[in-house]
């Protein structure tokens, strides 16, 4: 099983390229789209690494998908812009879960 990753920008692909993961660069809701569904597909990939920015052109197809596929895994990764507000969306994906605001 392997990690993919889909970047916005060519420094988080060259950093992982460093340590072993093969990755793309797209920069439009629609190829973003199209490459994960293809990436999806494989069978040898487990986890598939998406930067924040990619997410934030489609959060609804990637709740969705979070929510009925059960691999491979996609997790959003800041990139080096910083900015992220991953635990933030952790807290409201758990209050709306529970019902409990955080």
């Amino acid at each position: 099983m392997k990690f993919y990753l889909i970047s916005d920008n060519i420094d988080t692909l060259t950093g992982m390229r460093l340590v072993g993961i093969e990755g793309q660069v797209v920069h439009t809701r629609h190829d973003f789209l199209n490459l994960l569904k293809e990436k999806m597909q494989e069978k040898d990939i487990a986890i598939i690494l998406v930067t924040t920015k990619l997410i934030e052109l489609a959060p609804d197809v990637i709740s969705e998908i979070k929510l009925k596929q059960p691999k491979p895994l996609i997790t959003e990764i800041p990139d080096r812009h910083g900015e992220s507000k991953i635990g933030e969306a952790i807290d409201g994906y758990v209050s709306e879960a529970i019902g409990v605001k955080l």
